[in-house]
């Protein structure tokens, strides 16, 4: 097998397995693209052999791989990062560039209580949920920073509670939008159960907000939580990627192996 160059969109603890994996089994070379520093500084401890630690736009990423000679692109953002997908696969369309979608499988939930979940399709669906139907008790945001600001159109400051990772980009996030110190969850990696009860009883809150986002994300540790407490979770469902071909989607490392041994 011939060398491969590989541009990984990256940022998540999925794009820091796969390094690990490719790096011990392939002869290759990484290109790893994060949003943040974090994510840059997390790339590398998992072997990527360089990293570019910002957003980048669509044009940015085609002057990228028109001055590299890429091989394979692999795409292991999150599951909502659903435009970073859509430009992913337009490039590689664009490129002629073998394309591979890393992609958490959902939680298996056939045994947990989801009586008390509803599911959105939206976050401006989610907060007119909560205005609508959790009127008493605090809001625990548990679905990211990038996700706040929808919500905060109809849940006050004063009722709103966010988990959000620690790091300066979610502080500020926090900041802008006026979230109280004392508001302000900074957490590493997913919580436990027993970290979520705390958290729901610390913040006295009467309904959760997540993302469906597999058990990578500790989606089924939150509901637990939800269901011992007996308040109430909305869970954004993922999005459907237009122009994303089902055959690109690997969910584990063996079907990684399978899709780059079937490309080159």
């Amino acid at each position: 097998m011939k060398k491969l160059n590989i541009l990984l969109i990256g940022g998540t603890k999925d794009a820091s397995n796969i390094t690990k994996h490719i790096k011990e089994k392939y002869d290759s070379y990484i290109l790893t693209t994060t949003t943040t520093e974090y994510g840059s500084k997390l790339a590398i401890e998992s072997g990527s052999d360089d990293t570019i630690a910002k957003p980048l736009l669509k044009d940015e990423f085609i002057t990228l791989i028109e001055n590299n000679e890429f091989n394979l692109l692999i795409d292991a953002t999150h599951p909502y990062a659903s435009h970073i997908t859509q430009t992913t696969v337009s490039l590689s369309k664009l490129f002629s560039i073998a394309y591979i979608r890393f992609e958490r499988p959902p939680s298996n939930l056939d045994n947990v209580d989801t009586s008390r979940v509803r599911e959105v399709t939206s976050l401006d669906e989610a907060g007119q949920l909560i205005a609508n139907e959790f009127t008493s008790g605090n809001v625990l945001h548990l679905a990211g920073a990038n996700t706040m600001e929808p919500i905060l159109k109809y849940v006050p400051v004063n009722r709103f509670y966010a988990r959000i990772l620690k790091v300066p980009k979610s502080v500020e996030k926090c900041k802008m939008l006026n979230l109280p110190e004392e508001h302000i969850i900074p957490m590493k990696g997913t919580s436990s159960l027993e970290e979520n009860l705390k958290i729901i009883e610390e913040t006295q809150a009467s309904v959760m907000i997540t993302k469906e986002s597999g058990d990578i994300g500790g989606v089924t540790n939150k509901i637990n939580a939800a269901n011992l407490k007996d308040i109430g979770v909305i869970m954004l469902k993922r999005p459907k990627i237009r122009d994303l071909n089902k055959n690109d989607i690997v969910s584990n490392l063996d079907e990684l192996d399978e899709k780059i041994n079937n490309c080159f």
